[in-house]
């Protein structure tokens, strides 16, 4: 009650106020009116969904493939290759941005180092906007296809094997088990993890505040950066919680038109 409900009523109070004078007045819908006339609420907002609209299908592909190929009986040292793609996943966040800003590093990094033997001129990971984003999907990638895969692995586990022997039976190659017998049977996780990683890139927050802290000329600048940045830099928390407002709304509408296109039964 205290650390859950109370802040989500104090904040959507503190959404129809503004500060005057020293003090929170109330202000009826202005800070929702400001939120639709500003434009850089609009970048972030076509950031975050353009993030979302590639990086999050790699990942879940990538998921995919890597659980699919750890549930094989050919694969030794199941063991060892699950907990190393899961690590990412509890890795101190700070710890691995780090690392990525000095392998990311456009003079002295690893990565430009390896590509330099390709004839290949030094990237401005970080300085550039294009290469920013690219730069901060492949971080967001990497951290979370191993949880996802984890996910996915259950699922697969759960699959009974008669259906694959009666398919073998029936003169089926792997590639159509899988389309037609792992895919199908994988519906429901598809649907969990999709609908997690969705809510998860919407509420992206430590990634581009890290690497790039939005930049350059907010290039990376995500809804929950805008809403920090507002809150906690310029101290404008009804504008602020306004912001936080219109995000519920859109991971709602975006989470329940994620069932209805899957099918209400799953």
């Amino acid at each position: 009650m205290i650390f859950t409900v109370y802040p989500v009523i104090s904040s959507l109070l503190l959404s129809f106020q503004k500060r005057e004078g020293g003090e929170y007045v109330f202000a009826g819908l202005s800070n929702y009116a400001r939120l639709f006339q500003d434009e850089l609420f609009f970048k972030a907002l076509g950031n975050t969904f353009l993030i979302l609209l590639i990086q999050v299908p790699i990942q879940l592909f990538l998921a995919v493939v890597i659980a699919v190929a750890l549930n094989s009986q050919m694969v030794k040292l199941k063991g060892f290759f699950r907990v190393s793609f899961f690590m990412p996943a509890i890795t101190a966040l700070v710890a691995s941005s780090i690392i990525f800003m000095i392998m990311l590093d456009e003079n002295y990094g690893l990565v430009n180092y390896l590509l330099s033997f390709f004839g290949i001129e030094p990237i401005a990971w970080l300085s550039d906007p294009f290469w920013a984003k690219v730069a901060l999907m492949v971080a967001i990638t990497w951290r979370w296809t191993g949880y996802n895969m984890v996910i996915f692995l259950a699922g697969l586990q759960n699959i009974p094997g008669s259906l694959y022997e009666a398919a073998e039976m029936d003169g089926a190659g792997k590639l159509r088990q899988f389309f037609y017998i792992t895919v199908p049977q994988l519906k429901p996780i598809f649907l969990f993890t999709f609908v997690l990683s969705t809510i998860g890139t919407l509420q992206l927050f430590d990634e581009p505040y890290i690497l790039t802290e939005g930049g350059p000329n907010n290039s990376t600048l995500t809804i929950t950066l805008y809403l920090y940045q507002h809150g906690f830099k310029y101290f404008d928390f009804g504008y602020a919680s306004a912001i936080a407002y219109i995000l519920v709304l859109i991971i709602g509408v975006l989470s329940w038109g994620q069932m209805k296109l899957a099918g209400e039964n799953d």
